[in-house]
């Protein structure tokens, strides 16, 4: 385990040298991705100035569940952002790489992948949200209730881990996914940045049992928030983030190394 750390660091040095040799380059990108994202808050402050709320849900209520998206995925790709590009991995034959150095696949990807400027966009303007909002949604903040939402942050990391675990396993077979996570990650999490009662029965459906972002989110904030649409689903649903993490990671992975039987190089 203290090697695995000592890896981690060292591939953390290495990639922010390689990112600042371009320094102004780094520090736009950086705010690049803040700014981006931070448009879609903006946009929809602008519309609640109109429309007050969303399905009861006011603007503090909504930058709260906005925020464990930006925090959550602020540490995903700290630890997980090449299994979000594994396509690429395998088309560029960056992968073969990988599997001739002595140690662990997976292990390898975790530790080299991360894009920390990305990462520091999306979670100062989760970490920002946060603050705005948790103290004006009426939450009693006390040891259990900060131990929780520390949980619920590590869920929402691996259920998201883990779709991009099922994503990197499929790519073993038909190499391009980029369409996949197009319709299934990236529309969806448009998707799930606003309550996930304001949607049909068939869009729930598919944020609660095929991309569960309903576990990343909108669950984690009913057990802080208890508000009235919460009466649509069954209670326990607040509770299960943890248990949903890491049983979908664990499918996740199980899936992964049986499909790594059926790699073939691309030959690049």
């Amino acid at each position: 385990m203290k090697d695995i750390i000592s890896l981690f660091f060292a591939y953390a040095r290495t990639g922010l040298k390689t990112r600042f040799q371009y320094k102004l380059d780094s520090v736009i990108s950086t705010f690049a991705v803040f700014f981006r994202e931070a448009a879609g808050i903006i946009a929809m402050y602008l519309a609640l100035l109109k429309f007050d709320t969303i399905n009861n849900w006011n603007i503090d209520e909504l930058l709260f569940l906005f925020s464990l998206i930006f925090i959550t995925y602020g540490i995903f790709i700290v630890f997980f952002m090449a299994l979000r590009d594994f396509s690429d991995w395998i088309k560029h034959g960056d992968f073969d790489r990988v599997m001739l150095r002595p140690r662990g696949l997976l292990t390898q990807l975790v530790l080299c992948g991360a894009d920390w400027l990305a990462a520091f966009g999306h979670g100062t303007l989760g970490i920002i949200l946060f603050i705005i909002s948790a103290n004006r949604v009426g939450i009693q903040w006390n040891f259990g209730m900060a131990v929780y939402y520390i949980v619920v942050v590590i869920s929402g990391v691996l259920i998201q881990g883990a779709v991009f675990l099922f994503f990197s396993a499929i790519s073993f077979y038909v190499v391009e996914t980029n369409s996949l996570k197009e319709i299934f990650y990236w529309n969806m999490r448009k998707f799930a940045v606003y309550p996930l009662s304001i949607y049909n029965k068939f869009i729930q459906s598919i944020l609660i049992f095929v991309v569960p972002f309903a576990f990343v989110n909108y669950f984690p904030a009913q057990f802080f928030l208890r508000k009235a649409d919460m009466a649509a689903y069954p209670e326990w649903m607040m509770y299960i983030s943890p248990i949903v993490g890491i049983v979908l990671y664990i499918l996740a992975y199980a899936f992964w190394r049986f499909s790594l039987r059926y790699y073939k190089s691309t030959g690049n």
